[in-house]
């Protein structure tokens, strides 16, 4: 098994973390003030620089105004398709 931040599943999970930054209307620096970290640092997030955990995700969700359980929805519907 590869790690998953190498796997085209964990692109498409994190492409859905920008997407759904970019339809709440936030920045990754109004993001990474609420996070309390830098902008660097959730770039390198983003772009799987750095591999997120369950929490750190579920802090991302509710930031940006939605649940875990919504965004791992989201995610199978894309991972199904």
């Amino acid at each position: 098994m590869d790690k998953s931040v190498h796997t085209k599943d964990y692109e498409r999970f994190l492409q859905l973390l920008r997407d759904t930054r970019e339809v709440a209307g936030i920045t990754q620096v109004e993001l990474a003030k609420t996070l309390g970290i830098t902008q660097s640092h959730l770039s390198k997030m983003e772009r799987g620089e750095l591999r997120l955990d369950i929490i750190q995700t579920r802090e991302i969700c509710l930031a940006l105004g939605t649940t875990l359980p919504r965004l791992v929805g989201e995610l199978e519907k894309k991972l199904k398709q």
